[in-house]
């Protein structure tokens, strides 16, 4: 009967093992240390004494304090995980926390920004070469912060001529790799940044560094994003939200469902179908190319 504490770990490890983000081990972590002292409390040192009574009581406790329903909804999903990954590991035999239902919570529909909020941010950004290409990246290609802060300069692929530029984005976070494809405006951007700021002998390999040739962390990245977003006036939006506008507005236009969905990365082609709640297409749909926001 394994002690709670080591199952802890072993989930811990399990997770670096299979190459999760750095956040998401942290996050689940976190999650978990919350619910093994409460565990304590009831004194149940052992995964093999905890019921689904138990982890119940956790969540509801949760949600007492203060905690949102969403909040709680996540580390109910973190303790699903830990508990499966204990059963798959023969840790315990039955799972506790197979039946515990996620708390009950609407879904804030995405925040788009209009044409009007991403050309003032585009505006706000252009002086600085380094934000302007990041922030034309994510506009044009819809690619995920932490996909972009991992980018390496040998998985861009200008484009000349009548040849068009590609950017290979890494496995991340269990997302497939992918091409996506890079229009002349994100290339514009990227080239500027490229040969007149980033250090040409930089010993990081990203795309986008710190000015002591350190990569950029997405903390930073979202931080700088957050600031130029109040600088242009743009309200209740954050570095995220550039991803929904690149496949609302793509979709908007007539872009075909599955090519967005491909492009963006997204496992199914129904969440990619959600944001055709949210929006109104205003050109016949399925066009198979994107055109540059």
């Amino acid at each position: 009967m394994i002690p709670l504490k080591d199952a802890h770990q072993k989930f811990i490890d399990h997770l670096k093992e299979k190459n999760r983000a750095h956040a998401t081990v942290l996050a689940y972590g976190k999650d978990l240390d919350q619910l093994v002292e409460f565990l304590k409390e009831l004194e149940k040192a052992h995964v093999a004494e905890i019921s689904k009574d138990d982890i119940d009581a956790f969540m509801a406790k949760l949600l007492k304090k203060g905690y949102t329903p969403k909040s709680v909804s996540r580390k109910t999903n973190a303790v699903k995980t830990f508990f499966r990954f204990l059963k798959v590991s023969e840790y315990v035999t039955d799972d506790p926390a197979l039946l515990v239902e996620h708390p009950k919570f609407e879904t804030k529909p995405p925040r788009i920004l209009s044409e009007t909020e991403y050309r003032a941010l585009r505006d706000a950004v252009r002086t600085d070469a380094r934000t302007y290409a990041i922030v034309e990246l994510l506009l044009q290609t819809g690619i995920r912060i932490g996909e972009l802060s991992r980018l390496k300069t040998n998985d861009l692929r200008i484009g000349s001529g009548n040849k068009p530029g590609e950017v290979t984005v890494s496995k991340f976070n269990r997302h497939p790799e992918r091409t996506v494809p890079l229009n002349s405006q994100s290339q514009k951007a990227l080239e500027a940044y490229l040969k007149k700021e980033r250090p040409s002998k930089a010993i990081a390999k990203n795309v986008f560094i710190t000015r002591t040739g350190r990569p950029l962390l997405v903390r930073n990245i979202r931080a700088t994003i957050k600031r130029y977003l109040d600088l242009a006036g743009i309200d209740d939006a954050t570095v995220n939200d550039i991803r929904h506008t690149f496949i609302a507005h793509h979709l908007k236009r007539g872009a075909s469902l599955v090519l967005v969905s491909k492009i963006a990365g997204h496992k199914r082609l129904s969440t990619t179908e959600k944001y055709l709640e949210h929006i109104e297409v205003t050109a016949p749909a399925e066009k198979m190319e994107l055109a540059e926001l």
